[in-house]
């Protein structure tokens, strides 16, 4: 373990599971109770003390409360912070609207220098953090309050900045991102059982994003998905848009919350709710396809 390896909380620890860090590292861990503004200025000043510096609480709060501060204190000064926050999105469940955060990642998207993760299952994850305490700079690594199924192997590649094709295909290709990649997968399964080859592709890096994958994926299958939990406005959808913008035409849809707030309710019936789902995604793909096919040609 890294000695310089800090861990910072909002009083949260038994819920974003930092307090296992806090058991085996006291002397490197610190409770700043609820006050998240005060903790990010915090882990500002560690991280410019010399510190790697990884600061956990819920991400609603994380993103949004203490957002002048990771603007100011943390990315304008390149400050060498991991913001590790628990919780995004409906997956957050019956904790309600106000909980659950839908725009994080486009709030630390635009913000500059930021590097922004969104891994899919538990063994990415790992990934994450070891790829982000080696990576110099402000990260975000978004996760969620569910377990989530295993999509990858341990001998998955895990590179930030580079997505990975999970599944190959020539129709159609989604691109998911976090707890959306297993729905894709089961989407992408059930369209390959009626005859259509759909790929699928996990953008576990939002930003910066693997333009050049991208395009060509796009380009390949003619017909683009995205899926994510989180606004369509803003997130994994709008950075892939704009990063084909002027580069390909083809047909294009976004799977993901549709400007609305949260609400309280089981996971999986804000999964409906919302439409995230495999059935909302297969759905989506088949309505591309037709779109392609209605051109008379791939662009």
């Amino acid at each position: 373990m890294d000695e310089n390896v800090l861990v910072v909380d909002a009083d949260l620890a038994h819920a974003t599971m930092s307090v296992d860090f806090a058991n085996q590292y006291p002397d490197r861990f610190y409770n700043f109770g609820i006050a998240e503004a005060n903790m990010m200025a915090a882990a500002s000043g560690l991280a410019n003390s010399g510190y790697k510096v990884f600061a956990s609480t819920f991400a609603l709060f994380g993103t949004g409360r203490a957002y002048e501060q990771i603007r100011n204190s943390i990315c304008y000064t390149h400050a060498n912070v991991k913001l590790g926050l628990s919780h995004a999105g409906p997956s957050c469940g019956e904790d309600g609207g106000s909980h659950q955060s839908i725009e994080d990642i486009a709030l630390m998207r635009v913000l500059p220098g930021m590097t922004v993760l969104a891994p899919c299952d538990a063994i990415e994850m790992r990934k994450a953090v070891f790829a982000a305490a080696a990576k110099d700079g402000p990260i975000y690594i978004r996760t969620g309050r569910l377990p989530t199924d295993i999509c990858t192997t341990e001998a998955t590649p895990f590179e930030i900045g580079k997505s990975v094709v999970l599944m190959e295909g020539t129709d159609v290709v989604i691109f998911a991102c976090g707890i959306m990649v297993a729905q894709a997968l089961e989407a992408a399964q059930a369209l390959n059982a009626e005859g259509i080859s759909a790929a699928v592709v996990n953008v576990h890096t939002i930003k910066p994003l693997d333009e050049e994958s991208i395009l060509h994926m796009a380009v390949t299958c003619g017909a683009v998905v995205t899926a994510e939990e989180h606004s369509v406005i803003g997130g994994l959808g709008s950075a892939i848009a704009e990063a084909l913008m002027g580069k390909a035409y083809v047909p294009f849809e976004q799977v993901g919350i549709q400007d609305r707030f949260g609400q309280s309710g089981k996971p999986q019936d804000l999964f409906r709710e919302y439409g995230l789902t495999a059935e909302a995604i297969t759905k989506a793909c088949i309505r591309v396809i037709g779109q392609k096919s209605a051109s008379g040609k791939k662009r």
